[in-house]
């Protein structure tokens, strides 16, 4: 795919600086999010297009499955190549997504923490600028309720109907007038088993049906935003007809860094004893997925509404699927911590663009309000990278940031600074490493003490520091990682 980038890696702006925000007083766009739960960005095909052979087809050339839908939204729009989750977890993830917030200061470390009530998200902001705001799915931001339909604090999201906290049900019915998991055991509590699913009933399905149906509800009373949060292609590995059937697992090779040294990784990289990965049934979700984009997407052109909304497909974070012989996310590596970002405004984002600018899940927030002429919190700590996908030029260093889960205050954990070529990644129990994506896509080797390296390690760890003192970041508090830090920048 041959695409016009506007901004390359070395942060240089591809053209004069243009307007970015849209008028109160114009027709406001709206805007659908379909936002996904553990996706591994090669099984789209627009991101393998960006990617050499070797990095795209990493489970072998006849083990992916395509994507139009989701490729006809980078075609017509922008894709991101360096999009990384600022904690790459659910929970995490998510606050810093809705916030422009790192999630140290959600306070959300690590999985069913509660949301703070001082959280304003992008919702709260477009709701008082006028929007009908909704939302559709997986939330995982209040706690340890399971599924808990329509939790009470919605965030701004006014029609919170069929929000759930959490879990990966796969069947869904409406009953009595409510929303409610399908599959039921033996006890009659609600169960995983994807058995007797279909078009109607699977999660994915029925989650963008109830997109579709906000959609006619709000289109002819003003501007609108929606967010569906969908809860595959997480685990259980599991789909409905036809998908379960159309991929093959003996086409499916080992990933190139599946047999490596467990000696010579960090302790954030180690291989796991069991990592039973699955690609025919993730394939299968991602392609159930991509038919449902693709649903969505006649919908708002069926309604005459497709041009002015913004549509967004993106995710939480990553899902390793057996690269350095890992399975799930957590850490800094590419396969967990990149996200897929695509998203398409016609005569405000040119169709075919490239950004190649590192950012993260904090940089949404502050961003998609600037393209929707929307005041901000005041609160983000992300970057307004507005003028990114409407031609204009960011000031500003190239470097974004990653940290691990943990307890909230905690100390320990890994934290990275990231540009479009290296990362820097320190913890409370390993050496500083040096990863460089453009001699070592595969990430196994540490360049930190190579000579000429020396100036990136120095910008790299400057910005880091910046931005623990910005953002009160504990991990930089403990002594080891405070220690190697400032070894670093000497």
């Amino acid at each position: 795919m041959k695409r016009r980038t506007f901004v390359q890696t070395s942060g240089a702006a591809a053209a004069a600086t243009a307007t970015t925000g849209l008028s109160q007083d114009s027709n406001r766009p709206n805007l659908v999010i379909v936002h996904c739960d553990e996706l591994n960005f090669r099984t789209i095909g627009c991101y393998r297009d960006t990617l050499p052979e070797d990095q795209a087809f990493m489970w072998g050339k006849d083990a992916v499955c395509e994507t139009p839908h989701i490729d006809s939204i980078a075609k017509d729009g922008a894709i991101c190549t360096k999009f990384y989750a600022a904690t790459p977890v659910c929970s995490p993830s998510r606050s810093t997504f809705l916030s422009g917030q790192y999630s140290q200061n959600t306070p959300v470390t690590n999985n069913n923490v509660h949301l703070s009530d001082d959280v304003i998200t992008f919702a709260h902001k477009l709701g008082q600028a006028g929007y009908a705001t909704g939302y559709a799915g997986k939330w995982h931001l209040d706690g340890n309720g399971k599924p808990q339909w329509a939790p009470e604090r919605n965030f701004g999201f006014e029609d919170n109907r069929y929000m759930f906290n959490r879990g990966h049900w796969k069947q869904f019915e409406i009953v009595d007038g409510k929303p409610r998991v399908k599959a039921r055991g033996k006890d009659g509590r609600a169960s995983y088993d994807v058995k007797g699913s279909d078009e109607k009933s699977f999660a994915t399905d029925w989650l963008v049906d109830r997109t579709i149906e906000f959609i006619d509800e709000k289109k002819d009373a003003g501007p609108f935003a929606y967010m569906v949060s969908i809860p595959d292609p997480h685990g259980p590995d599991t789909v409905r007809a036809p998908y379960d059937t159309k991929y093959s697992d003996e086409k499916v090779q080992k990933p190139v860094t599946f047999d490596k040294d467990a000696n010579s990784a960090p302790s954030w990289a180690k291989p796991q004893q069991k990592c039973n990965y699955k690609m025919a049934s993730y394939h299968g979700m991602m392609k159930c997925i991509d038919d449902n984009v693709g649903k969505l997407i006649a919908a708002l052109k069926e309604r005459g509404i497709y041009d002015n909304t913004i549509l967004i497909f993106t995710a939480d974070h990553g899902d390793m699927r057996g690269e350095h012989r890992r399975q799930n996310k957590g850490i800094p590596l590419e396969a967990s911590a990149k996200v897929p970002f695509v998203i398409r405004l016609p005569e405000k984002i040119a169709s075919g663009s490239q950004i190649d600018r590192a950012m993260n899940t904090t940089d949404f927030m502050p961003t998609i309000l600037n393209l929707m002429g929307v005041e901000r919190s005041g609160k983000e700590e992300g970057r307004d990278l507005a003028a990114l996908f409407t031609g204009g030029e960011v000031k500003g260093e190239d470097i974004t940031f990653m940290r691990s889960t943990g307890k909230p205050g905690d100390t320990k954990g890994w934290i990275s600074a990231v540009n479009p070529r290296y990362k820097l990644i320190l913890s409370d129990q390993d050496d500083p490493w040096l990863l460089d994506l453009e001699t070592d896509p595969n990430e196994l080797r540490n360049f930190i003490a190579e000579p000429e390296k020396e100036e990136v390690v120095k910008t790299l760890a400057g910005a880091l520091k910046k931005y623990g003192t910005a953002t009160k970041d504990p991990y930089l508090d403990h002594p080891h990682t405070g220690g190697e830090l400032e070894k670093l920048m000497s």
